[in-house]
Formats: structure tokens, C-alpha cells, sequence
């Protein structure tokens, strides 16, 4: 399961939404549809933003396995991650091996994990995971509970470890 979907969609008092794979026309592209992490990317629900460049957006996942767990996702629209051309597969992970080495700095761990999973939002991602041991990576564990403002102060620390 992704741990970005969540219940509700109504905004929180600190700008966050939650959202359940939430679709609608989108006019900028081929495709009838926009997934929730389009409409992340393009500012239209506000997130946890981490690092962004023309290409690609990084962003806080709402249900967090531990502190920093960071999803990076192309802002082209592309369910499997297999299906991006090779070039934008390979600027991918340089963007996300980037925003690895800010997570790292601003959350000292032993290493970031990086896993590709989830098939509720129908957009390509990865998932970003500062591990202290490889039990940090599972997604079968609890997800934390942190609010508004630890979200926006982890989101901050990546943000200027990114620069």
C-alpha cells in the first residue's frame, strides 16, 4: 500500500490536504486524467515540498515511516517507473540520489533506502527512507503520527540541506 493516500480531503489548518487518489481532467497533457501527485507538483494541493527542479518534485509522504521519508516523482505523468524513457529514468535518480544526500545531512543515518512501490496513485515515485537498520524500511510498520508544524519543520531541514 502507498502511505500517501489518506481519508479525508479537507485542508488542515497548517495547508496540507489529504487526499485519496483523487483524479480530474487534465488539460496540459494527453491523458484524461491528473493523479493527486500531478496536482502536488503543479500547486494545486499543498504538500510538504523537499526540493523541486523543472523535472521532477520531492515532497513529504503524509504517513511517514520515520522522520524524513521523502517521495520523489517525475512531473510528467507516468504511472510505472519502467515506462519513463531511459534519460528521464537516469535524471530520476540523480535528482533522487540529490535530495538522498540532503535527507542525509538533515537526518543523520547509517543510509537513505530507497524502494519503488505502491499502486493506489497511478504515478511513478520513489520512495526516500533514512534507515537506521533495514527494519526502517518496512512498510508492514506503523506509520508516525506528526503534525503540521514537525512536518513543515522536517520539510524546511531537507528543503535547505537541498540547496
Amino acid at each position: 500500500m502507498c502511505p500517501v493516500s489518506c481519508v479525508t480531503t479537507q485542508p488542515s489548518k497548517a495547508g496540507r490536504t489529504n487526499f485519496l487518489n483523487d483524479q480530474t481532467t487534465n488539460p496540459q497533457n494527453d491523458q484524461t486524467t491528473m493523479t493527486i501527485f500531478s496536482k502536488i507538483a503543479a500547486g494545486e494541493i499543498p504538500s510538504y515540498k523537499c526540493a523541486e527542479n523543472d523535472k521532477f518534485y520531492a515532497f513529504l509522504d503524509i504517513n511517514p515511516l520515520v522522520k524524513g521519508h521523502t517521495l520523489v516523482i517525475p512531473r510528467r505523468e507516468v504511472d510505472y517507473i519502467f515506462d519513463l524513457e531511459d534519460d528521464e529514468l537516469a535524471e530520476m535518480q540523480v535528482f533522487a540520489k540529490r535530495v538522498a544526500a540532503a535527507i542525509k545531512r538533515a537526518f543523520p543515518c547509517i543510509k537513505v533506502g530507497q524502494a519503488v512501490l505502491g499502486l493506489e496513485v497511478p504515478h511513478a515515485h520513489i520512495h526516500l527512507i533514512p534507515m537506521q537498520s533495514e527494519k526502517d524500511m518496512l512498510f508492514s510498520n506503523p506509520k508516525l503520527k506528526l503534525s503540521d508544524e514537525e512536518m513543515a519543520s522536517i520539510a524546511a531541514r531537507i528543503r535547505e540541506e537541498f540547496k
